[in-house]
């Protein structure tokens, strides 16, 4: 029997995975939690559906959907109240608390969620900033919670990072893993701790490039353009673990040594880098290093990675072509 998926709370992450579940053809109950007024409520319910149409006008625009798609894909919305909520929250296989980031509404929630929801109802917040298992304390049956953090704008990012407790049942996490699969979302998973994955690497990206604005070593505008043409577009076909293993363990090494000196003890790798290089890890050129090259044919992956890299360049027009300074006429 098919189940119903809520989304609780109607703000941007809220509104964001509804959109990414509509879109993707199935129905969604988007739930207010805030109590409001019968007027007030009529007039936010408005906002958040005039939201939903602009969203989907620019997927329409950007060539992912038709007017007429978009106009079923709306009609899947059910938008609710708490009050009005709870046939919709007992038939639930999957429930997102997308509330505000405040302990003290998602205690609130999750004691509402407890009595509303079906036993066996998977519940996931998609908190950025309590983790998993701050909040399994304020959940009935934590068995059947984990966090789903989704990255904005949610409807287009393909990545969910879920983060399960020391408590949270295979069960649940197969169910929702599955659940996101059908929005066409790639899960990852990561353990309890602070920032997950993809905010901590790139809080510190951004601290760095802003800091070096600060320290006057480049202009917002190259530091930025060097991101999109450089580390952005290596780091689109090459995880970041993916590429020592390319450069060798070896060279992050002693470049992050030098970096270390010549800037700050920041820069220091860790020691795993160092684990590494004593057990022969270096990467590729060794056949073992994050990754285990044995039996791999080296020569036909890394083909592929680069084909994977002329794409991107492809689609930005960025593509090196045969005798193009020649084009240009100035060659001399």
């Amino acid at each position: 029997m098919d189940r119903t998926l809520c989304v609780v709370g109607a703000g941007r992450m809220g509104i964001g995975i509804t959109l990414s579940y509509i879109h993707a053809g199935l129905p969604v109950t988007l739930i207010d939690i805030k109590p409001r007024e019968r007027g007030e409520q009529a007039e936010y319910f408005a906002r958040v559906l005039g939201d939903l149409r602009r969203e989907l006008a620019t997927l329409t625009r950007l060539g992912l959907l038709d007017a007429a798609q978009a106009d079923i894909a709306l009609g899947r919305v059910r938008l609710t109240t708490r009050d009005d909520a709870h046939a919709d929250l007992a038939h639930a296989r999957v429930v997102f608390e997308a509330v505000p980031e405040r302990l003290d509404v998602k205690r609130d929630t999750f004691a509402w969620l407890g009595r509303a929801c079906a036993p066996d109802s998977v519940i996931a917040s998609t908190t950025s900033t309590f983790l998993v298992t701050e909040l399994a304390a304020l959940v009935h049956a934590p068995a059947r919670f984990l966090n789903a953090h989704w990255l904005n704008p949610a409807y287009l990012i393909p990545l969910v990072e879920v983060s399960r407790g020391p408590q949270t049942a295979d069960a649940a996490l197969q169910d929702l893993l599955a659940v996101l699969r059908l929005a066409g979302k790639t899960p990852v998973q990561c353990a309890p701790a602070a920032g997950y994955i993809v905010p901590r690497i790139q809080a510190l990206a951004m601290n760095e490039a802003a800091r070096m604005v600060e320290e006057g070593v480049a202009s917002a505008e190259d530091i930025d353009t060097a991101v999109r043409l450089g580390f952005g577009l290596r780091f689109s076909v090459l995880g970041l673990l993916e590429f020592i293993d390319w450069g060798g363990g070896d060279i992050l090494h002693y470049a992050s040594r030098y970096l270390a000196d010549a800037i700050d003890p920041r820069f220091a790798a860790p020691d795993i880098i160092a684990r590494n290089m004593e057990a022969g890890r270096n990467g590729l050129r060794e056949g073992q290093g994050f990754y285990d090259y044995a039996g791999m044919d080296v020569d036909a992956y890394k083909l592929r990675r680069l084909g994977e890299l002329c794409d991107r360049l492809r689609i930005m027009g960025l593509l090196p072509r045969h005798d193009a300074a020649r084009e240009m006429g100035d060659v001399r």
